[in-house]
């Protein structure tokens, strides 16, 4: 029977240009070749008022614990202006040695890797001491409503349990093999509106300038040592995004001002223990009187996996095959494993993503195939240890 080669796979994803929410087939390429191995898939179709209806996939084989999952998206985000890209970003051309096309970075090469890796792992133990499964989402790059997060609840409802979660995103800055991704840092995104009374600029007794409050109130945010950094996390930090008051007029105090920032926050904080600090900052900078709105929307809750035997597999596998054992770290974005920690332990690793999201997105073929064998030596090692 021949063997799935990961790029291939990789080139067949690539050809389905599923910007999120579309699925453009993507889901039934990968059911194809996860059927042929013998994997039970339940396509999901979630929907919600207010969000595009989004198609997911769950694929188990086997019924017995340990449930060892690999998780993943299809979706993607747009190419932007094709004439920018030197070749067809849906095309999944070969050159030099490297794989073109948007999603092979972020992340259809993983996902590839995760079948070829499972299709040689059961050639040589076709009756594991467990469950394989892989639970892949078309919503990761959109508002992630009815992806990952819905399909967890579902499982849940079923009474599935997943023992372990490897996440394919794009860990590795630059070579393969440099980072897992252990955690992530918490998201809070906030749109502050002070309120004021417009006036003349010459008379200022008879306004109440908002602008002088809102800047008063982003020093004092901007100002704040929010912690020093956490074990595996750098310092949470605040980054202003926006400032906006739209005042065309030199001699008039407008009568409001609103602006914008992030905070990527450690575990050292909630999303609830911030806004708290946040108010009691914009409340002794804003001044008596002081009118303000402070809107927020929590992406997610920053998380830790502690090393254990995840993290001991993905990094062990790696070092065998790169020669380096990877760093474990929680910087960048964040992913779908912050709604799989509640579930199970949750590490990340996955292909070099220095193009994710660029124009001319590609990865090394080698890479691609070195990748496959790495999560091939996850397999190994996960279902080495003794007990589910």
């Amino acid at each position: 029977m021949a063997r799935i080669d990961a790029l291939e796979l990789a080139r067949a994803l690539i050809r389905r240009p599923s910007v999120t929410p579309a699925d453009a087939g993507a889901l039934d390429v990968l059911r194809g070749a996860l059927e042929g191995l013998g994997f039970v898939c339940h396509r999901l179709r979630f929907e919600e008022p207010g969000a595009d209806p989004v198609d997911n996939l769950y694929a188990r084989r086997g019924a017995e614990a340990p449930n060892f999952c690999f998780a993943g998206h299809t979706d993607v985000v747009p190419p932007g202006d094709r004439g920018d890209w030197s070749r067809d970003p849906f095309g999944a051309e070969v050159a030099d040695g490297m794989l073109h096309g948007r999603g092979a970075a972020d992340m259809k090469g993983a996902i590839a890797a995760f079948v070829a890796a499972v299709d040689s792992f059961l050639a040589d133990r076709p009756a594991p001491p467990g469950s394989i499964s892989l639970l892949i989402t078309g919503d990761e790059e959109g508002p992630a409503v009815n992806g990952t997060r819905k399909a967890l609840a579902w499982l849940a409802e079923r009474g599935e349990t997943l023992d372990a979660c490897l996440v394919g995103e794009p860990t590795n800055p630059e070579v393969l093999g440099e980072t897992v991704k252990i955690g992530r840092r918490g998201s809070l995104s906030c749109a502050l509106e002070v309120e004021g009374a417009a006036g003349h600029v010459a008379y200022p007794h008879l306004a109440d300038n908002p602008a002088t409050r809102l800047v008063r109130m982003l020093a004092a945010a901007v100002d704040e040592r929010l912690d020093d950094g956490a074990p595996h996390f750098e310092p949470s930090g605040l980054q202003i995004t926006s400032i906006d008051i739209g005042n065309p007029a030199a001699n008039v105090i407008p009568a409001r001002a609103r602006a914008a920032f992030n905070i990527r926050f450690n575990d050292r904080h909630t999303g609830a223990s911030l806004l708290a600090r946040l108010r009691g900052l914009f409340d002794a900078a804003a001044g008596p009187g002081a009118r303000y709105r402070l809107d927020h929307r929590l992406s997610g809750e920053a998380f830790l996996t502690p090393p254990g035997p995840l993290t001991e597999a993905i990094a062990g596998a790696a070092a065998a095959v790169c020669g380096r054992r990877p760093a474990l770290g929680t910087g960048g974005g964040t992913s779908d494993a912050r709604f799989i920690k509640d579930y199970c332990p949750v590490a990340e690793f996955g292909l070099v993503g220095k193009t994710m999201h660029k124009v001319d997105e590609c990865v090394a073929v080698a890479d691609l195939r070195r990748l496959a064998a790495i999560y091939r030596g996850v397999l190994d090692r996960w279902f080495a240890r003794p007990g589910p």
